[in-house]
């Protein structure tokens, strides 16, 4: 007799912040646990990318981690038992916090991390150990887009409206973004707005997405790297000096136009042209089509969405300004069917940077340096608001501080391959090295955790239950499908037991729906607000777009949020904020003996740093290794050859990847994709000069010299 198929678990993708629905079917006795199938919902209707329909595969992964690992004299590692391994971890810190204060701790998140991961982490940072030295791998995602947005909007929820209603539209302007790649079931929301021939895609490569505008779907505008703020200046100019804007709007919902009108005014096409390489007919038509399809001209709507080619700049914030400056001066944001919005990128990147692990925040999106924020949530964790630290810093100079005489001794790794994904980072390895403790939680050994001096083995995505938050704030549940291997402890498990070795016994209980509960009382009246959201109503519908305030009489009888800023701005005065912006171009602009631009990015088949992805056989044999995209004219004229190996360097260092032909890439720009280790890493050559008001680094322009590997200069340095 047949035994009964077990029933189906409804969850959500590991990957992206689409969070596109799935059903895990456990398959006992099968190579792999679970069968992953697409569930109908608004992000994917039903629809996965590559990644996602082998994500089952990371569950058994032969090298998965299931047992703590000590390092041992020999620079090997050791098994060890739980206890142990804690013992060891919980001694070392109270030996560094007593000897060198508590900022001899600093611990580092993710934004892959669960909400309830991400709230017990910031909480254990900041009453626990007592640091103010947390942040998190977001800040090298979301920071230039988060810090614009709250500025400009007051509130940052990434897309404050459905995705599903891009599709409607008669114009997106998409900057900085390769959805087609990056997260392809995207690009289905993208078909009406094709159909009558409004996207507009900024890239200074024909990337697979800017493609799509192809055939009079759409106009690809092709920039110098870097110069991305240049053409939103140019776009907003066209649209003050030919009367385009929504005066009455401007005038009801805003402020600065006066300010953005003169520092626009210097930007009329043909000078930006000069600049961004921009056709200034080009500059003209897109303004045009942008107006014409605003509702303030008869049109069906139009929507400004920025992604990390125009953010990860030193110019990140500015730019992502500029868009929200081109957005209001168009009548687009608080607008049925129209709108501005970034897109995030990892799978909790929104809930990862609104519940504690950025270094200047508190639960709710709250400002650690406001006394209210502090009073609020101390009384929630039971503690005296006096006693939480201060802000930190962003993740770059937080690494630069390892080793300095008031700088962090030990760094806890949860939910990061820094090693990867930082700029710099035969930097950030050297900062690594000189810590006096290094503890990374993952579930496989990455590049980060095989430096560590304790790896603690933790559960993965189908194994475990929470929230996530996408990036519309639509607020998800997390399911398990199946059962962890039998070492690999939860996270909260993890800063349960080590609160407890540290002498805090309450208030860190591993049961993640208690944990929500408690974060939902955090976050109350605060610009996240989950106050309204219960488990319950997850359960039962996974619809509930934060803000969520809870209502009084009924705490889960608030509708939620799909659409915000419909009636006023979350600012003191309930108005938008202009700011005029300024153009300064690249820290590390191209020059004679570095005369390329490096832009970096991602591939189809590969995920961040590729922890996870790299060990999946099937995305592995579609995308096997490191590559660098390059013009067949550039190509000829330097001799490199498709195929062949060629060797980039920058002032940070050199990398080598064989040679991709395109000609779909600007002759004085070149891409390499960045989710690989070793003489492969693209973040070897990266900078790590930052933007001043986010922190962000500047990924996305880099001057570069690329030769054949076998030149005489050609020679790579480890």
């Amino acid at each position: 007799m047949t035994a009964p198929t077990p029933p189906g678990v409804a969850t959500h993708c590991p990957y992206c912040a689409l969070q596109c629905a799935q059903t895990l079917t456990p398959t006992p006795g099968d190579r792999l646990p679970v069968e992953v199938d697409g569930r109908d919902f608004p992000t994917n209707r039903g629809g996965l990318c590559q990644k996602g329909w082998t994500s089952a595969e990371v569950l058994r992964a032969s090298d998965r981690i299931t047992t703590p690992l000590l390092r041992t004299a020999d620079g090997g590692f050791r098994e060890a038992d739980w206890d142990e391994a804690l013992d060891l971890v919980a001694d070392r810190l109270r030996h560094l916090r007593r000897q060198h204060g508590p900022d001899a701790v600093a611990v580092f998140g993710g934004g892959g991390l669960t909400n309830e991961k991400v709230y017990a982490l910031g909480k254990f940072a900041r009453v626990v150990l007592g640091t103010r030295f947390i942040d998190y791998n977001g800040r090298f995602c979301m920071s230039s887009a988060a810090a614009a947005s709250n500025r400009g909007l007051g509130m940052d929820r990434g897309l404050p409206f459905p995705l599903t209603d891009l599709n409607g539209a008669d114009a997106v302007l998409l900057l900085g973004s390769n959805v087609a790649v990056t997260m392809p079931p995207f690009v289905q929301h993208l078909a009406g707005v094709r159909s009558r021939g409004g996207l507009v895609v900024v890239d200074p490569r024909e990337s697979a997405t800017a493609s799509l505008t192809r055939d009079g779907q759409g106009i690809h505008l092709a920039p110098v790297p870097g110069s991305d703020l240049v053409v939103l200046l140019a776009l907003t100019h066209v649209v003050l000096a030919e009367g385009l804007a929504d005066q009455a709007y401007l005038t009801g919902r805003t402020t600065g136009i006066d300010e953005v009108a003169r520092s626009v005014a210097e930007w009329w096409p043909e000078r930006a042209e000069s600049l961004c390489g921009v056709a200034a007919d080009d500059l003209r038509r897109t303004a045009r089509l942008l107006a014409a399809a605003s509702p303030n001209r008869g049109g069906a709507g139009a929507y400004v969405l920025t992604g990390r080619g125009v953010e990860q700049l030193t110019q990140g914030t500015a730019t992502v300004q500029a868009a929200i400056n081109l957005s209001l001066a168009l009548g687009l944001v608080g607008r049925p069917g129209s709108g501005f919005g970034p897109l995030t990128g990892q799978g909790n990147g929104q809930g990862g940077r609104e519940h504690g692990q950025k270094c200047d925040q508190l639960p709710g999106y709250r400002s650690i340096s406001d006394p209210a924020a502090r009073a609020h949530v101390a009384a929630v964790w039971g503690v005296d608001p006096d006693t939480l630290p201060g802000p930190g810093v962003p993740a770059v100079r937080l690494f630069e501080l390892i080793g300095e005489p008031r700088g962090p001794r030990a760094l806890l790794v949860h939910g990061s391959n820094v090693i990867v994904s930082a700029p710099n980072a035969t930097a950030v390895r050297a900062a690594l090295g000189r810590l006096d403790l290094l503890v990374v939680a993952d579930f496989v050994p990455s590049e980060t955790a095989l430096l560590a001096d304790v790896i603690l083995p933790v559960t993965q995505w189908a194994e475990e239950e929470g929230t996530m938050t996408n990036l519309e704030g639509r607020v998800l549940r997390r399911r398990a499908a199946v059962d962890p291997p039998a070492g690999a402890r939860s996270e909260l498990w993890l800063l349960r037991e080590l609160a407890r070795r540290l002498g805090v016994t309450t208030g860190f209980p591993d049961d993640p729906r208690s944990i929500f509960e408690e974060l939902a009382r955090a976050s109350a009246g605060g610009v996240a607000d989950y106050s309204g959201i219960t488990w319950e109503r997850l359960d039962a519908g996974e619809q509930v777009h934060w803000p969520c305030p809870a209502t009084g009489d009924g705490e889960d009888d608030h509708p939620g949020t799909p659409r915000a800023f419909l009636e006023r701005f979350p600012t003191p005065d309930g108005r938008a904020r202009m700011i005029a912006v300024r153009h300064h171009g690249p820290a590390d602009d191209v020059r004679a003996d570095a005369p390329l631009h490096l832009v970096t990015g991602r591939v189809l088949q590969q995920y961040q740093s590729g922890a996870q992805t790299r060990r999946v056989a099937e995305l592995n044999a579609a995308q096997p290794g490191p590559f660098v995209e390059v013009h067949p004219v550039l190509a000829d004229r330097l001799g490199l050859v498709e195929g062949e190996d060629a060797v980039l360097t920058t002032r940070r260092g050199q990398a080598i990847a064989e040679v991709r032909l395109s000609d779909g890439i600007r002759p004085d720009t070149v891409f390499m994709p960045f989710h690989w280790p070793g003489l492969g890493s693209a973040n070897r050559l990266t900078q790590d000069a930052t933007d001043p008001i986010s922190g962000m680094p500047e990924f996305k322009v880099t001057a570069v010299r690329i030769e054949p590997a076998g030149a005489p200069d050609g020679v790579i340095s480890a």
